[in-house]
């Protein structure tokens, strides 16, 4: 995201759709130019290929070409029939087996070579050593370079921190790239990958809007560089009773830098074929870059949501995923938050960045970081690991008179706070109950952030609103004050006041 200023007040917008698998049939003459001004060719194409381990087949693995979905038979094989306008076939790697990865870069699809007619896609897998029904998983959101010096604290910060971490966990820990994994500057990718391969993870990689190629003259040309580096847009994959589904909610309209949150029709398509083959009730987490959701609205009061700060058309995902337990990852705002709908949670990540690297902190005061989600089974639990601290750093308090306004209250920053979590407080040793949850702005983002001349490397950062802040007040005798913040799961974290 860039400046929290997002996309409003805009005119209607074609998303035009893209072209599903056609029939022989249908010629490629007179079809409208594509996006490199090449005439758009619905050529059939027929893929052929086997997935096995050490040769032998495995049964029931879905392959796709992001159109149509196949499974392969009893021996491993599969044939699809595709179009040319198929950029790649991939599959949705079965639980148990090892995730492929060049460096730490997932691959788990091969590239089709424009102009080809018949292709064999063979996919070699490697079962685990152990079960995965119990494993963990991480999501980076937004580390948004814009320079080697900020790559150099991606690599000598932020990097290091999650391989110690995931020293922590056994060999079934993967990670999630979340989108803006750059900042416009391409050519720093190179400097992400690095960073992905020294965590020692296997990282699934989501577009975000800053890594969109900002001259494309339509969405469908704006994943060029990405796709190149990463492989396909939307995908998903399976580890133990989880089914992982990353989706591209970045829909571009035009340059410079403008897009809107939107789920295509070829991707929602897609998306029903993939879940048709998950059980209802299973467990799906879905990653993307924008919030499906957000409270920005709410709380800056704004008469429409913002057309780039959340996705449009989230209606028609709700509804795919209504028969699952679902998760929803997503990063783009540089805060905290978490969105509930009926069977949804989405977990909006704080920046790997923070603040576009002009501090520790985010805007909303969330340190610089990224979520840590440990799955048993179908259940999940999750804390959120800042930069350079243990998992025990869960909120921030400060002493009276640190917010404007509010001379006699204590307040805390709570930042991976959601409803079931409980805040209280206690004065010189004696519990004095729940603390008042109210919007505000955190006041160290507002130290670090606020005004036309703060942060010097950014003057346009400002402090955003954040529904995690805490408040009491305490009484004169006050000498010690201690705040108890206890998360859904039980775990209690501490901190204290010396007044």
């Amino acid at each position: 995201m860039f400046r929290r200023q997002f996309l409003q007040n805009l005119g209607l917008v074609s998303a035009g759709l893209s072209l599903p698998f056609a029939p022989a049939a249908l010629a490629a003459e007179e079809i409208p130019a594509a996006p490199g001004g090449q005439p758009l060719s619905l050529a059939p194409l027929t893929i052929r290929g086997k997935v096995h381990q050490n040769g032998t087949g495995i049964a029931g693995v879905p392959v796709t070409d992001g159109n149509n979905i196949v499974l392969t038979d009893k021996a491993g094989k599969y044939t699809l029939e595709s179009n040319a306008t198929a950029e790649f076939v991939h599959l949705t790697i079965p639980r148990g087996y090892a995730f492929p990865h060049e460096k730490g870069v997932a691959q788990f699809f091969q590239p089709i070579k424009p102009g080809t007619d018949k292709m064999t896609a063979d996919f070699a897998l490697q079962k685990l050593a152990g079960d995965d029904t119990r494993h963990t998983f991480i999501v980076w959101a937004d580390p948004q370079m814009i320079s080697k010096k900020d790559c150099h604290e991606l690599l000598t910060s932020s990097a290091p921190d999650l391989k110690k971490l995931a020293a922590q966990y056994d060999g079934s820990t993967f990670a999630i790239g979340c989108g803006d994994l750059v900042w416009d500057k391409h050519e720093l990718f190179e400097d992400y990958k690095k960073a992905v391969e020294i965590t020692g993870l296997p990282f699934f990689q989501v577009i975000g809007n800053h890594d969109m190629n900002l001259t494309a003259r339509a969405d469908e040309g704006s994943a060029q560089t990405f796709k190149s580096l990463f492989g396909p847009t939307y995908y998903s994959f399976n580890r133990g009773e989880i089914h992982y589904v990353v989706l591209d909610d970045v829909f571009f309209i035009g340059p410079p830098k403008k897009y809107i949150g939107y789920l295509t029709e070829k991707q929602l398509q897609w998306l029903e074929q993939d879940l048709s083959h998950v059980k209802p009730g299973t467990t799906v987490v879905v990653a993307l870059h924008i919030p499906v959701d957000s409270g920005d609205q709410r709380r800056n009061k704004l008469k429409e949501e913002s057309l780039g700060g959340v996705v449009s058309n989230r209606a028609e995902l709700y509804r795919l995923l209504k028969p699952y337990a679902v998760h929803i990852m997503s990063g783009h705002t540089h805060v905290c938050e978490k969105i509930f709908n009926e069977n949804t949670i989405e977990h909006t990540h704080g920046a790997v960045c923070g603040a576009w690297w002009t501090g520790p902190i985010c805007t909303d005061g969330t340190p610089s970081g990224y979520g840590v989600y440990e799955v048993s089974g179908g259940e999940v639990k999750w804390y959120y690991k800042s930069v350079g601290h243990d998992r025990e750093h869960q909120l921030r308090s400060y002493p009276k008179g640190s917010v404007a306004g509010r001379p006699d209250d204590i307040v805390a920053n709570v930042w991976n706070w959601d409803p079931q979590w409980k805040v209280v407080w206690f004065e010189n040793g004696v519990r004095q109950g729940d603390m008042q949850q109210q919007v505000g702005l955190d006041p160290l983002a507002v130290r670090l952030q606020s005004g036309d001349q703060l942060p010097a490397k950014h003057k346009w950062v400002e402090p955003t609103l954040t529904d995690h802040l805490f408040f009491a007040r305490p009484s004169a005798n006050a000498k010690e004050i201690r705040i108890e913040a206890t998360d859904r799961f039980g775990q209690v974290y501490h901190d204290t006041i010396a007044v």
